[in-house]
Order: structure tokens, then sequence, then C-alpha cells
């Protein structure tokens, strides 16, 4: 395969839908976009008028799984349907870049990794955050014993949604904690590994909501401590106060805001200091440059089936969903 990877998008309804194929289009060296797929009529009659999709060539499901000439999919539908659209991918062979979180079917989701394995076929779950130079400091300073031992995280990815965005939520279990808490949830188990538990305590706020959960809360507790995650749809300005913070017996890193800028501390008996762990070019292209190279064959997708599954189920149980064999 020449470096130029021929990808087709299969659905349009997820936030970052037209994030990630604007991304592939800043890179038209390693992404060619064959087509664009959207099955629900509601969902392309909603989202298909975005700038984004301007002068796509729009294909038929039919068409995507058919074709010989695509090299890879990325899965961009909706939450809850996208597994099934990445497992009919990976069924026809086809790599696949899906965005998270993996639905809410764990059984389903399982399949789906295991299928990419026993094909030997890239499986690239969206979780930008985890190419963020920040995040990637304070998860090597954990590896590398730099903090001690870990005693606490704190951790909030939360914003300020309109009120029919947190209706919509509703259709997710645990709202916001489904929605936006998976990524903070992704940082603690990069950083921790897998939690001995999870307890979820997610609240709707009432707020002109229809009851969705849009002021969540969990805990994932550890052998030395708990990482904690707010994940909050009513928080004025959230998004610029995302944060993550990590501490350890021997020192603190903290990270607030998450992006835009960036800002690290370093906090340590010596006293405190501001790192810059590095340039961030962009939130998406790290992550979609990799998927290219593991396409490609250059790497192995550093993120293992196994660690994809703890993570979400981890993001099921903090949403409230309890899994077979939790009491």
């Amino acid at each position: 395969m020449d470096r130029r990877i021929r990808v087709a998008h299969f659905g349009i309804a997820h936030d970052h839908s037209c994030d990630t194929i604007n991304c592939a289009r800043q890179h038209p060296d390693v992404f060619e976009i064959v087509g664009v797929c959207e099955p629900d009529e509601n969902m392309r009659e909603e989202f298909g008028k975005a700038d984004a999709y301007k002068d796509v060539n729009w294909i038929s499901e039919e068409e995507l799984l058919s074709r010989n000439d695509i090299d890879a999919v990325f899965c961009e539908g909706h939450e809850l349907r996208s597994v099934s659209d990445a497992q009919k991918c990976i069924d026809r062979a086809l790599p696949v870049h899906l965005d998270k979180p993996g639905g809410t079917d764990i059984k389903a989701f399982e399949r789906l990794i295991r299928s990419a394995e026993e094909k030997q076929l890239t499986l690239q779950m969206g979780y930008m955050y985890r190419y963020n130079p920040a995040l990637k400091y304070a998860v090597n300073a954990v590896k590398n014993g730099d903090l001690g031992t870990i005693t606490g995280i704190d951790a909030s990815f939360s914003t300020s949604h309109s009120a029919p965005k947190r209706r919509w939520l509703k259709q997710f279990p645990g709202g916001t904690m489904f929605f936006l808490g998976c990524h903070s949830i992704d940082m603690i188990m990069l950083a921790m590994g897998e939690p001995l538990s999870v307890h979820p305590f997610n609240h709707s706020s009432g707020d002109d909501n229809d009851g969705s959960m849009d002021s969540c809360f969990a805990v994932l507790e550890y052998p030395a401590g708990a990482a904690c995650v707010r994940a909050n749809s009513t928080e004025v300005r959230g998004f610029h106060r995302r944060h993550f913070k990590v501490t350890g017996t021997k020192g603190t890193i903290e990270i607030c805001p998450l992006e835009t800028p960036t800002v690290v501390k370093r906090i340590a008996s010596a006293g405190e200091g501001v790192v810059f762990p590095g340039y961030f070019a962009g939130r998406y292209d790290d992550m979609m440059l990799e998927f290219a190279a593991c396409v490609r064959g250059e790497m192995k997708n550093p993120y293992t089936g196994d660690y994809e599954i703890q993570l979400q189920k981890a993001v099921l149980r903090a949403s409230g969903i309890k899994l077979e064999g939790d009491l």
C-alpha cells in the first residue's frame, strides 16, 4: 500500500464527525475521502448540511461494504449505532477508526474487539486526549515512579450544554458521564490501569433537561487511593476548566486547562513550576496519522484490545450500568 489511504466515512451523527473528516482533508498526502455514508435519512437530513460534507461523494451502505478500493473506514455514526457499523466493516476486513465511547452493549463491543484481533485489523478508538503531550507527560511521570505512590487523581471533563443538548443526553445511561466522562476515565486508566471498583453518583440537575443525567460524578478505587471524575453539562465555561490532577507521595502534576492553551504545573517538596510538555499541532492530527501508520503496517496499535474492553467496562460502570458479575 502506498502512503495515501482511501477511506470511507461511515455515519455523520457523532459530535466529532466533522472534525474527523476535516482533519483527514488537512492531510491530503495521507488520506483520500472516497465517500461518505449515512444510512439513516433523518440523521443525514439533520447533520448532512454541515460544511464538512459539502461536495462529498455520498455512497450507500451497500456500496461502502462491497467496494474493493477502500482501505479503511472512519466510523462516526450515532454513539448507540457506531459499534454495529464498525462490526460490519471489520467483517469486511476493513480497518476502523471508531469514535468513542464503545456503545452500551459490552458483549457487542467485546465481539468487535476480538473480531478485529482475529483478523489482525486495526481498530482505533477515538480518544484524542491520548495524544495530548500534557497527558503523556503526566502518564509517563506516573509510570516512571517520579510521583511516588499515587494517592489520588482529580479529573473534570465538563462543559455548558444547551437545554436541548442536555435533553438529548437522556438517551445515554449516565448522560454526561457516558458522553464526556469517558475521556477522563481513559486518562485515569492510562496512568493507573484497571480500577478495583467503580462507583457512580450521577444526577439530574432538573434544569429543563427532561430528567437526563447532566450532573455526574464517579469514583474509581485503587489500592492506595481514589480517582474522582466529574462530568457536568451545566458548568458555566466548564470547557475552559477541564483538568487532570494526579497526586503522589513525591509530587503532583496538575493540567488545567487540558487544551487551548494547556498549562502544566509540577509540584514537589522543593516548590512548583510550569512545564512545557511539547507542541500540540492539533486536537486530532496525531491520532489520525497514527491510524494511517497502523493501517499501512508501519506500526502496531499501542492500545490493546484488552485495555479497550477494560476501559469500556469502567465507562459503563461509571454510567450506572451493572455488568455480569457485579454485585
